[in-house]
């Protein structure tokens, strides 16, 4: 069967495959798996709540025991760290390390970020259209939905506050700084 006789979504699913085979084959690069990618991209963008080992097991949609030993080797390479919890001493958080920082700095979906750059015009279209598919596949799927503090429900301002480091989170009660808004939560509620 040709592409053309698949139909208008049919072409959509074909093409969401080979770009997530295409990808994934990227992402066999600086000694790490595609696995160890999305950690690593995780745990660069994931707010305090979320660094530990069972927000990465949600954000990877895997058990708790396969994003252990994604950690663990993460950990041998000298890409992430363990460190204690600010407020519960049984959990730990996970940060990146320098080195960690650099080799992400070398991330090869920089070259899917190249090749969009010649697409501007459509790009707004299609991280909404993606999103959207990505959310309805998640919802099937019964997955956690992550997205940053800005788009969350249970983001609060009081009605003096204008400004983003004024934010609060509903579901917590701690104020959110301005580095945090735009970074991923595991206790994200759609709007």
């Amino acid at each position: 069967m040709s592409q053309s006789d698949l139909g208008a979504l049919g072409q959509t699913a074909s093409l969401v495959d080979r770009l997530a085979r295409a990808v994934h084959c990227l992402q066999y690069a600086e000694g790490l798996n595609p696995a160890q990618w999305v950690a690593l991209r995780f745990l660069g963008c994931a707010n305090r709540y979320s660094r530990t080992p069972t927000g990465l097991a949600e954000f990877l949609a895997t058990t708790k025991g396969t994003a252990s030993q994604t950690i663990k080797s993460l950990e041998q390479k000298g890409f992430v760290r363990r460190a204690q919890h600010e407020t519960d001493r049984r959990k730990c958080l996970l940060e990146l390390t320098e080195n960690g920082r650099a080799v992400l700095a070398r991330d090869p979906l920089r070259r899917v970020e190249a090749a969009a750059a010649g697409c501007e015009a459509e790009v707004d279209l299609a991280i909404a259209t993606l999103a959207r598919l990505v959310r309805q596949i998640q919802e099937g799927c019964g997955m956690r939905e992550f997205g940053v503090c800005l788009q969350c429900g249970h983001r609060r301002t009081g009605t003096a506050c204008q400004k983003i480091a004024d934010t609060v989170c509903g579901l917590t009660g701690e104020a959110i700084g301005q580095g945090d808004v735009k970074k991923i939560c595991v206790n994200f509620r759609p709007l």
